[in-house]
């Protein structure tokens, strides 16, 4: 079997999962198995859509299940008393000013399996938060990304 990565979680990354893990457990494997039990009531199985559906459905959440087992059992969690606001690290939200464009940004730097860009939760891992890690207030950071060189400049940084 091959080695399992660790993955880097906050607590409220962690806490997340284990609810969703949760649900996915005690409402929705139940909602699937009620599918299947009303879909054999349509007959024939070689034939019956509704049945081949539900199992599918039932596929994907075992599947999403295991998954976040495997990420919970491997995780490393950084507790929020390690978390410091003297440098960007995982679990904190850095204020940055683009030097370039004079508009300024808040991300929130989180491990991989929590980022969602779309609301400026980057990972630890992604260029931009990686060329943050570390940074302190008042210095400014040069990170490269696909686009160019984004050039910012550390306004602040607090706790998730």
């Amino acid at each position: 079997m091959a080695e399992e990565k660790s993955t880097i979680l906050t607590e409220s990354g962690l806490k997340k999962l284990e609810e969703q893990l949760d649900y996915l457990i005690s409402v929705r494997r139940n909602e699937v198995s009620e599918q299947i039990a009303v879909a054999r009531g349509f007959g024939d199985l070689s034939e019956n859509a509704e049945y081949d559906e539900a199992k599918k459905e039932q596929a994907k959440v075992e599947a999403e299940i295991t998954r976040i087992q495997a990420t919970i059992r491997t995780a490393t969690v950084v507790a929020d008393d390690e978390i410091t606001t003297e440098k960007v690290s995982i679990g904190t939200i850095v204020k940055v000013k683009d030097l370039d464009e004079g508009e300024s940004y808040e991300y929130a730097i989180v491990g991989a399996n929590e980022s969602d860009p779309f609301n400026n939760r980057i990972s630890i891992d992604s260029p931009v938060g990686a060329g943050l890690q570390g940074a302190k207030k008042g210095q400014t950071v040069s990170i490269s990304v696909p686009a160019g060189t984004l050039r910012y400049k550390i306004q602040s940084i607090r706790k998730i």
